[in-house]
C-alpha cells in the first residue's frame, strides 16, 4: 500500500463536489484518491460474520450502484464490508474503505490486498487516525462516523441486533436516508436489519430502492435474456452448465480453480435470473 498522506477537512468537502463534510476529525489521512468522493457516495455496511446470502447481497447491492454511477464506501472489515468492496471492484467503480486503525498498522491484515485493489483501481483508504495507531475498540466507532460522514446514504444489508453497523446507521439517522436489506424473521443475522425497518429506515428491496432514495432515478434497462455481453467468467460458468447442474468446486475448476471467484460471478448471475442454487453448494441453468 502507498504512504498515506493528511488531507484537510477542506480538501475532502472539496472533493464532495460541494455536499460537505460532517465529521468530527479535522482531516484524514489517505492513501489513494479522494476522486470518487465526487460521485454520488452509498455506505454498505453489515455484520463481519456474515452468511453466504449477506455477502451475496451485498456484494450484488455494490456492482449495481456501481455501474449505475455510485462510489461504494464502507470500513474494510471482514464480512459484509469486504463483499461491498469486492462488488464495486467487480463494477469497475471507485470504492472507499475507512479504518479502525492507522494505514501502517493496518486491521484486519486478511484485508491488506483487498485494500491495495481498491487504490489501483482507483479507490482510497482513509483513516482518522496517525499511521501508527494500533486498532483499539473504541476507534471502530469514530471509524463508523467517518464512513456516515462521507455517505449520501447508508445501507445495512445483514446485522443482528448488537452491531456496528446499526453504529454507523446511528450517526447517519435524520441526515441522510438510511436503508435497511429484510431478511427472514427468525435469523439473528438481519434481527438488526429489521429493528431499523420498524423505527423509521427505508426498506431495501435492490439497489433500485437505493438510487430512489437519492433521487437518482433508475436502473438502466436490462438487454433482453441472451443479449446481454458476459464476461470470460460469467460465459466460462455459463458454458460449464449447460450440461446440466454442478457443483461450485467443479464451477470453480472450470474458471481455473478460484472458489471465491466463482461463487461472486454465480451470485450475479443468480441476481440476473440466468442461474439458480440447487442444494447447499450446486447450481444450475434457469431452463
Amino acid at each position: 500500500m502507498e504512504q498515506p498522506v493528511y488531507v484537510g477537512r477542506e480538501a475532502i468537502a472539496e472533493a464532495r463536489a460541494g455536499r460537505g463534510f460532517t465529521g468530527r476529525a479535522g482531516g484524514l489521512w489517505c492513501a489513494g484518491s479522494l476522486a470518487g468522493l465526487g460521485r454520488p457516495c452509498v455506505a454498505l455496511v453489515g455484520t463481519r460474520a456474515a452468511s453466504p446470502l449477506g455477502r451475496r447481497l451485498a456484494a450484488g447491492f455494490a456492482r449495481e450502484l456501481g455501474a449505475a454511477g455510485c462510489t461504494i464506501l464502507s470500513g474494510l472489515a471482514l464480512g459484509i464490508d469486504a463483499a461491498a468492496h469486492t462488488g464495486a471492484l467487480e463494477a469497475g467503480a471507485p470504492t472507499i474503505g475507512v479504518l479502525g486503525s492507522g494505514h501502517l498498522r493496518f486491521y484486519p491484515a486478511r484485508n491488506r490486498a483487498l485494500a491495495g485493489r481498491m487504490i489501483e483501481a482507483g479507490g482510497a483508504v482513509l483513516s482518522p487516525f496517525d499511521p501508527e495507531n494500533e486498532a483499539r475498540p473504541g476507534q471502530f466507532l469514530a471509524r463508523n462516523g467517518i464512513v456516515a460522514a462521507l455517505a449520501d446514504a447508508v445501507v445495512v444489508v445483514e446485522a443482528p441486533a448488537r452491531s456496528g453497523a446499526l453504529n454507523t446507521a446511528g450517526w447517519a439517522a435524520g441526515r441522510i436516508p438510511v436503508l435497511a436489506v429484510p431478511g427472514d424473521v427468525d435469523r439473528p443475522q438481519v434481527q438488526g436489519c429489521l429493528a431499523l425497518i420498524r423505527d423509521g429506515a427505508t426498506l431495501a428491496r435492490g439497489p433500485q430502492d437505493v438510487l430512489e432514495a437519492l433521487g437518482l432515478g433508475t436502473l438502466p434497462m436490462e438487454a433482453p435474456a441472451g443479449t446481454q455481453a458476459r464476461d470470460p467468467v460469467a460465459a466460462s460458468l455459463l458454458a460449464a452448465l449447460d450440461s446440466g447442474a454442478a457443483r461450485l468446486d467443479d464451477l470453480a475448476l472450470a474458471i481455473g480453480g478460484n472458489a471465491a471467484t466463482a461463487l461472486s460471478a454465480l451470485a450475479m448471475l443468480e441476481l440476473e435470473g440466468v442461474v439458480e442454487r440447487c442444494g447447499m453448494d450446486a447450481f444450475a441453468r434457469v431452463r
